[in-house]
């Protein structure tokens, strides 16, 4: 069976590399092939958030009545990294590949710190506190990514 925490962790993997080809493309030279593939990595990010802030981050407060500890912490990190898609989007569009590294570069190092987080933290105390949901939420939740 698998649980939210191998789901949802998989789910980071693949939105790592929808990042990775973005720099491989810029890399290349290719800025069209680099900000197509930005735009699929800015769209699995707002998936993977929207999933967890509106199907399991719920679920989880609702289980455990902590609505001000971990998730609280989650959606104020997923805000930062939001904005930091959106200026990274803005600088590749604009032609300013130094300005898209050095986002890009803080947005790497703030998505490991927080897929840690969630990865050893967050998501083994939800596959503990939402068991009896797990295969229901896991359904819901992987519905909203593929949306």
């Amino acid at each position: 069976m698998t649980t939210i925490r191998d789901f949802l962790t998989d789910d980071h993997r693949r939105c790592d590399d929808l990042l990775a080809a973005a720099e491989q493309a810029l890399a290349a030279g290719k800025p069209a092939d680099a900000a197509l593939a930005l735009g699929a990595f800015r769209d699995a990010m707002l998936a993977h958030f929207a999933a967890e802030e509106e199907t399991l981050f719920p679920a989880f407060e609702l289980a455990t009545g902590m609505s001000g500890g971990p998730t609280q912490v989650m959606r104020m990190e997923h805000s930062q990294i939001r904005m930091l898609l959106d200026d990274a989007v803005d600088a590749l569009q604009a032609g300013n590949s130094e300005d898209y590294q050095g986002i890009a570069e803080t947005l790497v190092i703030m998505m490991q710190q927080h897929n840690m987080k969630e990865e050893n933290i967050l998501y083994p105390m939800c596959d503990q506190h939402l068991a009896a949901d797990g295969p229901a939420l896991l359904e819901r939740i992987s519905g909203k990514i593929a949306a």
